[in-house]
């Protein structure tokens, strides 16, 4: 019972991010005012790279060890992949043609990623690790969702632990899409300190 518990803990902690991420991509899909379209997709690249440096850090790792190393190396894969994307629609104006086509294909990408992940990855974690290991998986994922962890792409990095987990927390400490969120809170931008925003859950 235990172990269903701390099973249960983890995969509400990746899911839920997955699910706030499919609600900023349906919002961007809709359409509207360009400058809320920026703002949805800095936010969505915030989640998406705060989320997979705690996957990569804290779950990938130990799934590597019981779970297909073949299906790991994907996922890290994939995440470079969304990286990539990411990295070149971060700062885009949203009246550039790029813009939707670049979205259009992240949205594909991370939605055929978390296809992934909840399919295949988490119920092999829930299956063959201990309610301790889950325990530990989940605490870590969760601490580094936190406002350690960087907030913009970026693909040149190493994607393989351990050497992402030090490039990762690196450029992490200087380049946060947080500051430009924050300044639009300025007069004349679009209000969005207070909001939680920057303290929001990648890649």
């Amino acid at each position: 019972m235990a172990t269903r518990q701390q099973g249960e803990a983890l995969v509400a902690a990746i899911t839920s991010d997955h699910r706030e991420v499919e609600v900023l991509f349906e919002e961007l899909a809709a359409g509207g005012d360009p400058e809320h379209r920026r703002t949805l997709a800095d936010q969505a690249i915030m989640m998406l790279v705060r989320h997979a440096v705690a996957e990569e850090h804290y779950v990938y790792p130990m799934a590597k060890a019981r779970v297909e190393a073949t299906l790991t190396d994907q996922l890290i894969a994939e995440h470079s992949e969304a990286e990539k994307v990411m990295k070149d629609l971060e700062g885009l104006d949203p009246g550039d043609s790029r813009f939707d086509q670049l979205l259009e294909t992240l949205m594909t990408e991370v939605r055929e990623h978390m296809r992934h992940e909840e399919q295949e990855l988490l119920p092999r974690l829930v299956e063959r690790f201990t309610s301790e290991q889950l325990t530990q998986m989940t605490a870590g994922f969760l601490q580094s969702r936190g406002h350690t962890s960087p907030t913009r792409p970026h693909p040149m990095a190493p994607d393989t632990p351990p050497l992402n987990l030090l490039a990762d927390y690196g450029v992490g400490l200087v380049d946060r899409l947080r500051d430009r969120l924050t300044h639009r809170g300025e007069p004349g931008g679009s209000g969005l300190e207070g909001t939680g925003t920057e303290g929001t859950g990648k890649s």
